[in-house]
């Protein structure tokens, strides 16, 4: 059973205003971008299903002064077309690199090796952000023979470029303009909120910050940028203690991983857990005519053995403030497996017995 269990009472932390929280105009941009992959080892599109990469391809060479016939159709093999992706940094600046994911848009086995050309990465409002290019890093495997069998591991025609792009514009940050500073809590939460503000008035004075509500924090700040620098840094260096986290139980129903998180709670109640199973065989039978019987015909009597069985039928009691601890070794002991352990967690919260916030992704 893949389940993984926070039960130990731990004491009360502190962490850093850094860890807990996201300045309010700080964040990185999305880039993507349509560009080709060379250099493939037979492995690339094939033109008759993947048209666009022999007319990207022809495109390319026309801007390098080759123009390629109205009648001939380049047979490639070892280009492919590619979209380019990439996370754009809060506050980078021109001529510092990032990296980018390279993945196949047509019906290449493998970019394996290949080169990616200069492709230019736009953002969301269609200007040119960065441009990407060089060799394309792939972690899967691909490998096939002339009868057909093939192997895979992982995936092949996707990759990525460490490194691959290099910033030609910057986003405007709202950070340096004047006014107060917003702090936005990863996970909101009023007491969190609370104490971040108590923190920063304790530290700086009254009045310096202000919950604005369980998720941001108004934070009063210079209007000298680079003052505004060394008091956000100051103030991420606050220690803070979190408020507690809520109780929840996150399962996972395709791997059937089941978190259960330390403040779970279970009200007296019984869960009978059983497994019915349903055995239907078929026995066929052949029936033969007498001998020197008139009109006699072979047939084939169907025969239907039908058997129900319920085994490994249990029945759960929990009484009044029942932990995860309990529940987790009664189910161990009984050697249910992480669907059963769902099920009577689904059963349980239905119920009204399980006082946690039940998470199925």
């Amino acid at each position: 059973m893949l389940c993984a269990c926070f039960s130990v009472n731990q004491p009360a932390h502190a962490d850093k205003i850094r860890d807990l929280v996201q300045v309010g105009g700080v964040r990185s941009n999305q880039l993507i971008g349509y560009g080709l992959v060379v250099g493939l080892d037979g492995s690339g599109d094939q033109t008759t299903q993947a048209p666009f990469t022999t007319q990207s391809l022809e495109n390319m060479l026309v801007q390098f002064g080759i123009t390629v016939p109205a009648n001939v159709r380049p047979q490639l093999k070892n280009a492919a077309a590619v979209t380019v992706t990439a996370q754009l940094p809060p506050f980078a600046k021109p001529g510092q690199v990032i990296d980018v994911t390279v993945a196949s848009i047509g019906n290449a086995k493998s970019i394996r090796g290949g080169e990616l050309l200069m492709t230019p990465l736009r953002g969301a409002d269609g200007n040119v952000y960065a441009m990407a290019q060089g060799s394309v890093v792939v972690g899967g495997i691909t490998a096939s023979g002339k009868s057909g069998s093939s192997v895979q591991v992982n995936i092949s025609a996707s990759g990525r470029i460490p490194n691959g792009a290099s910033v030609e514009r910057a986003v405007v940050s709202s950070f340096s303009n004047g006014g107060d500073l917003v702090l936005n809590l990863n996970t909101a939460d009023f007491t969190t909120a609370t104490r971040i503000a108590e923190a920063v008035n304790r530290t700086y004075g009254a009045g310096t910050a202000n919950a604005m509500d369980g998720g941001s924090v108004s934070v009063r700040g210079p209007q000298d940028p680079s003052q505004r620098v060394a008091w956000m840094g100051a103030i991420q260096n606050i220690d803070v203690t979190p408020g507690d986290a809520p109780a929840r139980v996150v399962v996972n129903s395709r791997t059937g991983t089941v978190v259960i998180g330390a403040d779970v709670r279970v009200t007296p109640a019984a869960v009978a857990h059983g497994s019915i199973q349903v055995t239907i065989s078929e026995n066929p039978q052949v029936s033969q005519p007498g001998p020197f019987s008139k009109g006699g015909q072979t047939v084939v009597v169907p025969q239907s053995d039908v058997q129900v069985s319920e085994d490994g039928a249990h029945m759960f009691k929990f009484g009044p403030g029942t932990n995860l601890d309990t529940i987790v070794r009664a189910v161990n002991q009984v050697g249910a497996s992480p669907t059963d352990l769902i099920s009577i967690l689904q059963a349980l919260k239905q119920a009204g017995a399980l006082h946690a916030e039940l998470v199925v992704i």
